[in-house]
């Protein structure tokens, strides 16, 4: 029977108490995953993710980063690496939140902190823990990306800049850590429903919607399950991916 396990994997997940980072780190957990918890300022929140973790018998690890500090990155990944082991699975979630505007109008700070969040976050993150993959024979690293970077729509010029920065830093290292089994692959949500949906009952977009070939949004579950994947020894063979999870709203093509 084929079904994804992930017993005796350890798993990062960067921005672990956000909205979708905590559904990604409770379905790794479910798959069997222990999973470290990073988080930049909502310590009580990745203290409740960790709670139900070790409800589901794993191991759970909050810890504490700036993702665009070197200095920081690797203190996490001394941590994490004294607790809980070193983590063969990779998931760089985190993103900053700042006010979407147009090209002419966006500060040059909102810049610079996406480059810093989608960029540096993937190459720090890269140098903190792949030399131990590469020692230990084999790991993932799965980016979190979005459609946005495909779709360049007014407003989106900071985001999709750091975005964009982040896919051809993975694809580089997808082409540099493969012969050491290392796989690196993007999963690209569209505009997901969370828990915040929800809760404010704003899980229907019509006008979004419209545009979506399944009539539908995507869920934070249906992210966290192609990240799953990824992790996965199913997707052992897969790597320089980006995969719109989606609904079809952007397809790349041949």
């Amino acid at each position: 029977m084929m079904r994804i396990d992930l017993a005796g994997k350890i798993a990062l997940v960067t921005g672990a108490s956000g909205q979708l980072g905590r559904v990604i780190a409770r379905t790794l957990a479910e798959c069997g995953a222990d999973v470290a918890l990073h988080y930049h300022r909502n310590r009580d929140q990745a203290e409740a993710v960790a709670a139900e973790i070790r409800g589901y018998g794993r191991r759970a690890l909050p810890v504490q980063a700036d993702i665009g500090a070197e200095s920081e990155v690797f203190a996490m990944r001394d941590a994490i690496a004294a607790d809980l082991g070193e983590p063969g699975i990779v998931v760089t979630n985190a993103v900053a939140q700042y006010e979407w505007k147009p090209v002419l109008e966006q500060p040059v700070s909102d810049y610079e902190s996406q480059f810093r969040s989608c960029v540096l976050q993937n190459v720090l993150a890269a140098q903190a823990f792949s030399p131990a993959m590469i020692r230990n024979g084999g790991g993932r690293i799965i980016g979190i990306n979005t459609e946005c970077a495909m779709q360049n729509a007014p407003s989106q010029s900071a985001y999709v800049s750091g975005k964009r920065g982040m896919d051809g830093i993975l694809r580089v290292l997808a082409r540099e850590l493969g012969e050491h089994g290392v796989t690196v692959n993007q999963v690209a949500p569209g505009w997901t429903v969370s828990v915040r949906d929800r809760e404010n009952g704003t899980e229907r977009q019509a006008a979004y919607e419209k545009t979506v070939p399944l009539r539908r949004r995507g869920t934070d579950r249906d992210i966290a399950a192609a990240v799953a994947f990824l992790a996965s020894d199913h997707a052992g063979f897969i790597t320089g991916v980006y995969l719109p999870v989606c609904g079809g709203n952007v397809m790349p093509a041949i």
